[in-house]
């Protein structure tokens, strides 16, 4: 991967994230939820229009596709994924855990990621085959070997989730909660993703896979951790669930997240 294409995909995240921080307020309150969803949607458009010209301009030929929500396969070719603000809800609400994320997925595969957090200033990259980077410096995934140490997590990857769904997630809460230090329940999922890339929690599971999850899922993977379906096989852009996990704990994981 040129890393002409990945620090003008850098610039372009840092320059909506500059943007996002002159519309972020930790005084952020609504009224009600259609003032919410227009501050919501207001701030998904800033980004938009901040993101597509500058990385139209570093790869011409990539489509463009900011479903967020989005879900399955993908065509043939180049695309830029975004996620304009993952963790909006919370931007908007005045807290700091949001970011600006962008995947270039080629043929079905992410092979470049950027996920920024403006109000931490931390950048995280990737490139297939090339590591993962938080600021410059080189990611780790956990050298964790058992769940009872475990910091996890999972959250919800998109609202209006069905009962069935729901049920499952508390129930999989429940069965981690009983075997690891800690489960963490929030968003943005590749806020929590990019932390298993830092070795900073041990494993992140997913009962609702997105598309746009795929920035922290490279992320993952370039730092040596394991991502997989909840069958044990490799991740895919259309998997349904999924875990990623440092090494040493995803096998125990697996089992917890199945039993």
């Amino acid at each position: 991967m040129s890393q002409d294409l990945l620090a003008a995909t850098v610039a372009a995240v840092r320059q909506a994230g500059a943007l996002m921080m002159t519309r972020y307020s930790t005084e952020s309150r609504q009224p009600g939820l259609p003032e919410l969803l227009a501050d919501l949607q207001a701030n998904d458009a800033a980004v938009v229009d901040t993101l597509r010209p500058a990385l139209t301009e570093a790869l011409p030929s990539a489509g463009w596709l900011n479903d967020e929500h989005g879900a399955g396969p993908m065509a043939a070719g180049e695309w830029w994924l975004i996620d304009p603000v993952g963790g909006n809800v919370n931007a908007v609400h005045g807290m700091p855990d949001w970011n600006i994320g962008v995947s270039l997925v080629r043929d079905g595969r992410p092979v470049l990621a950027a996920v920024y957090f403006p109000v931490l200033d931390e950048m995280f990259t990737a490139t297939e085959g090339d590591g993962a980077f938080l600021n410059g410096v080189r990611l780790r995934a956990s050298v964790k070997t058992s769940l009872d140490g475990a910091l996890t997590g999972t959250g919800q990857a998109k609202p209006g989730h069905d009962p069935e769904l729901a049920r499952r997630m508390g129930s999989a809460f429940t069965e981690m909660m009983n075997s690891a230090l800690y489960v963490r329940v929030s968003v943005p999922v590749t806020g929590q993703l990019a932390q298993v890339a830092a070795g900073r929690m041990d494993l992140h599971w997913q009962f609702d896979n997105v598309r746009s999850h795929a920035a922290g899922v490279l992320l993952v993977q370039e730092a040596g951790g394991i991502v997989t379906d909840l069958e044990g096989k490799a991740w895919e852009l259309a998997t349904g669930s999924y875990l990623a996990a440092a090494p040493g704990v995803h096998a125990a994981a697996l089992e917890v997240l199945t039993s």
